[in-house]
């Protein structure tokens, strides 16, 4: 059998001949060798924190809530037909076949339901619920003055010191913003920044753009742990340039090739490199330099966040804008002492590993205590908890506060809430919870 040029490793280009009675076709084709692309789940396999998996899982059943919850803050009188909330499906991440009266009844204490006289269905938030929404309000503008802070920040590191609102919208959750931050809150602090039109009539899109310059927010939230710098310098007092600061290291404890790279990683972490402040339009990219510098715009805005986590497309908006490398995730995955990425779910995570310890944050903000609070009224907790990373398997998104029972009829939805609520009020007095089972079977009964 003739060995074929498309079965050939050669690099050398071949030429074949195909003649007909009209034409002679020439056909040249270059082969290369080419490098194989692994998936992320494949490069990180090795390297997981099974704790930050956990932290992930939880954050995925929190979301749901929370989105719904925004929803019916939306509404005039905090109430929406069920029937409407099934254009809300892919903001809830509620995907069909799943009944959304379902997802409802699994959370008692913070949703109900109730027909009005002609027979239409509606949901509402329990007073649990509304003193639950009231609280996050008052924490958000308690600390709008530090929020707003961060934005400018934020400002001061991108290239051309202005953001698209539409992209400063992906953090708004994961920095403390409130929901209408569009319409007033952007336009609660005008030393600080101020909306902007620059590309009109091409581009309709409004920026934030920084009005003035502090060279005390220059200091980066690691100069701030290191130099252990509590008190806020004077404007005058420092200027952004090249750092020498080490990054905090915590490796995954299954991961062997610390040692291996040792001399790698210590050279790493004495290299000098710029400021997130400084301008950076002059480095190479794909440069040690470049790299480094992208390693510290990351550690910065994650240090923003209230969890120290974001989704990792949130970030990859962001690289023109900070300049950051094409191959981010790339970069991402190979600080694996400095950066976590959780694969879990439909969109990756990426966590700053210094802020956790085991699946706790050290340092909680106040909205995260109030999270944790909201997710403490979710549901029933069924036999698996959320506690080792077996379990996690078993717990996707489409599985969260499902139940055996499959009525179609909202008449039957209604009574099942009844029973819930009596359910509830005859929990056993020491507040134990009941197993998901136990529920399930009194739909049926």
């Amino acid at each position: 059998m003739l060995n074929s040029p498309l079965n050939s490793l050669s690099t050398k280009p071949f030429v074949k001949n195909l003649t007909n009675d009209h034409y002679t076709l020439l056909i040249c084709t270059q082969f290369r060798s080419m490098t194989t692309s692994k998936r992320v789940q494949d490069r990180s396999k090795n390297k997981r924190i099974h704790d930050l998996e956990i932290v992930t899982e939880k954050n995925k059943r929190i979301s749901k809530i929370l989105n719904l919850l925004e929803i019916l803050k939306k509404e005039p009188e905090q109430i929406i037909p069920i029937k409407n909330l099934a254009k809300y499906r892919q903001q809830i991440n509620l995907p069909k076949p799943h009944k959304i009266s379902d997802f409802l009844l699994k959370s008692p204490k913070l949703f109900e339901l109730y027909k009005d006289q002609r027979g239409v269905v509606w949901c509402g938030m329990t007073e649990k619920a509304e003193e639950l929404v009231k609280e996050e309000e008052d924490i958000i503008e308690r600390h709008g003055d530090k929020v707003a802070q961060y934005v400018a920040r934020m400002l001061m590191m991108a290239v051309d010191k202005r953001l698209p609102l539409d992209k400063i919208a992906h953090f708004r959750r994961d920095l403390g913003l409130p929901i209408d931050f569009r319409k007033h809150w952007v336009y609660k602090y005008p030393e600080n920044f101020r909306v902007v039109q620059p590309f009109k009539p091409y581009d309709e899109g409004e920026y934030l753009e920084l009005v003035s310059w502090r060279s005390s927010w220059e200091i980066t939230e690691l100069e701030k742990k290191v130099l252990d710098l509590k008190e806020e310098l004077n404007d005058n007092d420092h200027v952004s340039g090249l750092l020498s600061l080490a990054f905090p290291l915590k490796f995954p404890s299954n991961f062997k090739k610390v040692y291996r790279y040792g001399g790698q990683i210590d050279h790493f972490q004495k290299r000098e490199y710029l400021s997130p402040y400084a301008d950076a339009r002059g480095l190479k990219a794909g440069s040690r330099e470049f790299d480094k510098r992208a390693v510290a715009v990351m550690h910065e805005l994650l240090s923003f966040t209230l969890e120290k986590r974001l989704v990792t497309d949130h970030l990859t908006h962001f690289r023109r804008e900070f300049v950051m490398p094409q191959k981010l995730m790339r970069l991402l995955l190979k600080h694996c002492g400095i950066f976590y990425v959780s694969e879990r779910g439909k969109r990756f995570s990426v966590f700053l590993n210094e802020a956790y310890k085991g699946s706790k944050l050290i340092e909680k903000h106040p909205l995260v205590v109030w999270k944790e609070k909201v997710l403490s009224h979710i549901g029933y907790r069924g036999k698996k908890e959320i506690g080792t990373i077996d379990n996690l398997s078993d717990l996707e998104d489409n599985d969260l506060f499902e139940c055996d029972s499959e009525d179609e009829s909202v008449q039957m939805e209604l009574e099942q809430a009844v029973t819930l609520n009596y359910l509830e009020s005859n929990l056993p007095p020491d507040g134990s919870e009941m197993e998901i089972e136990e529920v399930c079977r009194a739909y049926r009964d």
